[in-house]
């Protein structure tokens, strides 16, 4: 039998909003699959409707850089948030961010890759003698379009491209640069803000709408509906997960009684010209790393033997 931690009922907790006896009956019912217990919820009615996030659980800071038509994000670790305020930490993201623009995303590529006399390895291995704190380059991404901008927007900004969230938007369009810049800037603000899954219903993970299908037919006929009836409200159920997940049919955060796909439109007549987002990147910071969070009692424990 497997054994339901105190942990493991928070993490439910925090993911669903369900109460503690719900979580721990849940996880128990489904010997301890997190996934299975956040589905087993949504189909008892006891969990809100489960956009997947990863915790934010690491330090460091997120980098941001754009060069022509192409741009890149890094997330670079550290044990400490103070350390995400330190100049040479700061540099340091500063300076892997620029040389992704031109080795790619691949983070074997960028480590290799050399400034100077030292390889960007040996430059983190550098800042870690300096500093006396572990630090890692984790993961990078990249996007490149033909004619328009590459937008960008950094939240919790610290300084020039760097913050704990980062966001890249590609914009194709022949239309006027500069306000075509303008909107790319509102998008990624709103990418920041909604944290869509995939751009429209094509890039979402098959899994993911399985399952979404499977909660919504499930909940239906735990309420007795007729197999027609439950076939529609999948429908109509997965058409309000859309306007949650998908960027172009989210409500547009600058003016939601408008999607972004309308928001695009009215852009379009501005600049005379048609605009296609191209794709984009957000990265948080530390999203999807768990860190141990502190016994405090152990602590307390162990300092008074």
């Amino acid at each position: 039998m497997v054994t339901i931690s105190a942990q493991m009922v928070k993490e439910l907790r925090e993911r669903t909003g369900a109460g503690m006896m719900d979580c721990k009956g849940a996880l128990n019912e489904t010997a301890g699959d997190m996934e299975r217990a956040v589905d087993l919820l949504r189909k008892k009615g006891l969990a809100k409707a489960a956009r997947k996030a990863g915790r934010i659980a690491a330090e460091g800071l997120i980098g941001v850089a754009v060069e022509g038509r192409k741009g890149v994000v890094v997330e670079v670790n550290s044990e400490t948030d103070f350390v995400a305020r330190n100049d040479l930490f700061q540099g340091l993201v500063k300076m892997i961010a620029n040389v992704a623009l031109t080795t790619g995303p691949d983070v074997e590529r960028i480590k290799a890759a050399r400034v100077g006399s030292l390889s960007i390895e040996e430059a983190i291995a550098d800042t870690i003698a300096k500093i006396g704190e572990n630090m890692s380059l984790r993961r990078a991404s990249s996007l490149s379009i033909g004619e328009g901008v590459v937008a960008n927007y950094v939240h919790n900004f610290v300084d020039e491209g760097l913050g704990k969230i980062g966001v890249i938007v590609g914009l194709e369009s022949g239309g006027n640069r500069e306000e075509l810049a303008r909107f790319g800037r509102m998008v990624a603000m709103h990418v920041a803000a909604s944290n869509p899954q995939a751009l429209d219903t094509g890039g979402l993970d098959s899994d993911l709408l399985r399952r979404e299908r499977e909660v919504l037919a499930d909940k239906a006929r735990a309420q007795g509906k007729p197999a027609n009836v439950v076939e529609r409200i999948v429908e109509s159920g997965l058409k309000t997960f859309y306007k949650e997940v998908c960027l172009l049919d989210q409500a547009y955060i600058h003016a939601p009684e408008k999607s972004v796909a309308q928001a695009i439109k009215e852009v379009e007549a501005r600049i005379g010209s048609p605009v296609k987002i191209s794709g984009f990147v957000r990265y948080a910071l530390g999203e999807g790393i768990d860190r141990p969070e502190p016994d405090f009692a152990a602590e307390v424990a162990a300092a008074r033997t």
